[in-house]
C-alpha cells in the first residue's frame, strides 16, 4: 500500500492511498483522483521524506496554524452537517420560509439558493448560512 501526500491546483492538501505507484499513475492520468474540498481533478503528488527511526530523535514541533489539520477539521465538520441535515435541493428558500413561519415542523435543512433568494431570506429575518459543498463531500468516502 502506498500513501501519498497530494495537493490540488488550489493547494488543498490531502492523502491518497494506492495499491502501487502504477495504480497512482493510472488514476492520475484518467483523472479519477478528486480533491475532497473543491472537486478539482488537477492533482499532483507532493514530495515526501522517508520516516527514519533514530534513537534520541525528537518529533518536530507542530505548527500552530497547521493547514492540513485545519482542512481535516473543516472536512469533518462538513460531513457532520451533511449527515445531520435534510437536503431539500432547489426548494431551500421555500422550505426555510415554511420552517420559519411554523408551517412545517422545525428541522435542519440544506440546499441551494441564489444570492437573491439568500438576501430575501435575510430581509425576512430568516437566519441561513451559505456553505459551499463540493460534490465529493455530499456522499460517503470509501
Amino acid at each position: 500500500m502506498k500513501v501519498y501526500n497530494l495537493t490540488c491546483e488550489h493547494d488543498h492538501r490531502f492523502e491518497g492511498w494506492f495499491s502501487s505507484e502504477e495504480d497512482f499513475k493510472t488514476q492520475s492520468n484518467t483523472q479519477k483522483i478528486v480533491c475532497p474540498l473543491c472537486d478539482s481533478h488537477v492533482i499532483r503528488k507532493l514530495p515526501s521524506a522517508p520516516r527514519l527511526s533514530l534513537s534520541g530523535a525528537q518529533e518536530p514541533k507542530a505548527d500552530v496554524a497547521d493547514v492540513e489539520q485545519i482542512q481535516k477539521q473543516v472536512v469533518e465538520m462538513i460531513r457532520k452537517i451533511v449527515a445531520n441535515t435534510e437536503d431539500v435541493g432547489e426548494r431551500f428558500a421555500e422550505e426555510a420560509r415554511r420552517i420559519h413561519y411554523n408551517e412545517v415542523p422545525e428541522r435542519a435543512i440544506r440546499g441551494v439558493a441564489t444570492v437573491k433568494e439568500f438576501e430575501a431570506l435575510a430581509d425576512e429575518g430568516i437566519d441561513v448560512m451559505p456553505l459551499p459543498l463540493p460534490g465529493s463531500l455530499k456522499q460517503p468516502l470509501q
